[in-house]
């Protein structure tokens, strides 16, 4: 379902903007569209992320064990025979 809006808009702003919607073959309801759906959709896709990491993180964290002390160098690791 489509919803009307009203913006408040400087003259000389909205001459440009439909010189840029003629070029690009739109109007400027289109051109204001498609930021909107492209600022809402890198929004979602930033949450989406957010989340991701943060069950990563939290699975790191479930899954961590000690292994304890550590008794060789990297020197001892590279040793050849």
């Amino acid at each position: 379902m489509d919803m009307n809006i009203t913006l408040s808009l400087d003259d000389n702003i909205v001459k440009e903007v439909r010189k840029i919607a003629v070029e690009r073959d739109t109007t400027l309801t289109g051109l204001v569209r498609e930021y909107l759906e492209s600022l809402a959709a890198e929004n979602a896709n930033s949450g989406r992320k957010r989340r991701e990491l943060e069950t990563l993180e939290q699975t790191f964290a479930r899954f961590s064990f000690k292994v304890g002390k550590r008794t060789w160098t990297r020197a001892d690791l590279h040793e050849r025979s």
